[in-house]
């Protein structure tokens, strides 16, 4: 059986060799792969997000259109719920629990920089035919490619174990404790066969479906916030005047913890795949270009959706419980004759909560209505996540590997990674434990970060695979500065975290570790250097660059010679006219 690679090199036209050619209103372009399953007969139907695609109306006379943008409406939506998993809430309540309303400047940045970095991974699967994953099997070597591709899975697999915990503390609350912990967990396992099921049901239905899970946290959210009332006036002044009066190491963490939370490295790969699904020719170039625009739009308000439901989490939590101590807590519980009053010690620190307790002090307060709806809230953001993170490891593991396994068998395996440790932690520790590991797995989410954001960045700006659409001036100095300064907050969030485990043998496994780390992150960021232009940092390729001036070629493994040519034939560089004999010596 030939593998997917040499397929894809058999069934490509020699005259296009994976390169749509340019003319007046085309853009050359980098074709998709085609693989096949793995282990599977050639003949044998495999089942794919991208086997419907959806038609995008025709409307020439119109500048705007709702109709158009009603088609592209989805992608967005799907890429948002990443933006309210339980990781996010549980952020988002320790950040109004801690600081009150004074970090909201910092929520509203971070999802700024998120729609920035999504308009970058939208624009490379539109303009390329490829996802990111894609892209990066084509023009990195094996080695980093690998290493790659085992980093992002990391980070699915932490995501989704934040998923698993988010849901088994749902099932956990709305059974009044009934379903142990570990209970809930093995219950995410029908998550596989629900999942599957739906997806039966055609794109759309499917998209519907995300649209009202997010609907039934907003509303779930929602009414936590009109039960509470929080000062509208602290609000504004949290959300707009970048300053936080008073605020210590705790609250510096928990902001360096939102923008961690916020942004998600297979994300990035997520957004790049599912803009696939609409029917657009990349070969006309104001087709490309109206994509574009649409999906921006869309995600603009997808993620506008996401911040609002993350602002009612935010303020219900600092309006309530923004310095409250645990004595107080304790005594509004046994008041209520709530079951959990143990779970707040009788002493005059300051309250910590987490997912779990979140809903406990909520029922407290506010009654077992407010507790009830907070767990439903926590189990819509939990199954929503575990499907769209379903669909970035499908698209991680086909477009680096060129592997494509039935979703059955993704799910199970991916799942089955997540659940593990989760139920081993269930089973023998309590929920403190449990809901202690999100800052775990933040952590190692964090890490991973410059494995999306770095090559992202990379590809967008190389005119060879984005044409008109690379990546301007503007766009890679702002677009470089905010992925460095990311990749640095999290950075601090990772160091805090090491710092804070007192073990000299971790500090040791962890300086081990951050050397190697370091030096993948600097091979990236090499790479990506010479992308932006830098072009004195590509030694290797010295003596050709001095000929032909193009550093971006150098870069691709894939690029037709002759589109390659014919780009550069003609040109003057340095007082020489370069011919197409010099091009392909």
């Amino acid at each position: 059986m030939k593998t997917a690679r040499e397929a894809d090199l058999e069934e490509e036209p020699p005259q296009e060799n994976g390169v749509i050619q340019s003319t007046q209103d085309q853009h050359s372009s980098i074709s998709p792969p085609t693989s096949t399953v793995s282990g599977a007969p050639d003949d044998e139907p495999f089942s794919t997000y991208f086997e419907e695609k959806v038609p995008i109306p025709v409307d020439v006379t119109q500048m705007f259109s709702f109709r158009k943008l009603w088609a592209f409406t989805g992608p967005g939506f799907l890429m948002s719920i990443a933006y309210l998993d339980p990781g996010n809430i549980e952020s988002d309540l320790q950040s109004g629990a801690k600081a009150g309303f004074k970090l909201l400047w910092v929520l509203l940045g971070a999802t700024i920089i998120g729609l920035l970095l999504q308009r970058l991974a939208a624009r490379l699967g539109v303009v390329t035919g490829m996802h990111l994953a894609e892209v990066c099997n084509r023009q990195y070597p094996t080695v980093p490619r690998i290493i790659l591709w085992l980093m992002v899975e990391l980070a699915i697999i932490g995501s989704d174990m934040q998923e698993v915990i988010g849901c088994a503390i749902a099932f956990n609350l709305l059974s009044v404790g009934r379903i142990p912990l570990w209970g809930g967990v093995l219950i995410t396992i029908i998550d596989t066969f629900v999942f599957l099921f739906l997806d039966k049901y055609g794109l759309r239905k499917l998209e519907a479906f995300f649209g009202f899970l997010i609907t039934i946290m907003a509303v779930s959210f929602g009414y936590e916030y009109v039960m509470v009332r929080p000062d509208q006036g602290e609000l504004l002044k949290g959300m707009f005047l970048p300053y936080c009066e008073g605020c210590g190491p705790a609250q510096m963490e928990q902001a360096v913890g939102i923008v961690g939370a916020v942004i998600m490295p297979h994300n990035i790969y997520l957004h790049s795949a599912l803009v696939k699904s609409r029917s657009i020719d990349r070969g006309n170039k104001k087709e490309v270009k109206e994509a574009n625009k649409y999906y921006f739009i869309e995600s603009t308000i997808a993620l506008f959706i996401s911040f609002l439901i993350n602002v009612f989490v935010v303020a219900v939590f600092a309006e309530a419980f923004y310095e409250r101590t645990n004595i107080e807590v304790n005594a509004m519980c046994n008041a209520s004759d709530s079951p959990h009053t143990d779970l707040f010690p009788l002493d005059n620190s300051r309250l910590q909560v987490d997912i779990y307790k979140g809903g406990v002090v909520l029922g407290c307060f506010f009654g077992p209505v407010a507790l009830y709806i907070w767990a439903i809230g926590i189990l819509a953001a939990g199954q929503s996540s575990t499907m769209t993170g379903t669909y970035s490891g499908q698209f991680v593991m086909e477009g680096f590997l060129n592997l494509r396994w039935s979703r059955f068998a993704r799910v199970l395996l991916t799942r089955s990674i997540a659940i593990f440790p989760t139920l081993l932690v269930a089973i023998f520790q309590d929920v403190q434990h449990l809901t202690g590991m999100n800052d775990f797995l933040n952590v190692l989410q964090s890490m991973q970060l410059p494995f999306a954001l770095i090559p992202i960045l990379t590809f967008t700006s190389l005119t060879s695979i984005m044409n008109d659409f690379a990546n301007g001036l503007v766009w890679k100095i702002g677009g470089g500065v905010v992925i460095l300064v990311v990749c640095a907050i999290n950075m601090y969030f990772v160091v805090v975290y090491v710092t804070s485990l007192s073990s000299v043998a971790l500090y040791v496994l962890a300086g081990l570790l951050c050397i190697a780390y370091l030096c993948f992150v600097g091979y990236l960021a090499w790479h990506c250097l010479i992308a932006l232009g830098v072009s004195c940092l590509d030694v290797s390729c010295l003596p050709s660059r001095m000929l032909t001036g193009h550093t971006d070629i150098y870069l691709l493994n894939d690029m037709d010679s002759d589109t390659m040519v014919e780009r550069l034939e003609g040109e003057h560089v340095g007082g020489v006219v370069i011919s197409s004999d010099t091009v392909r010596s």
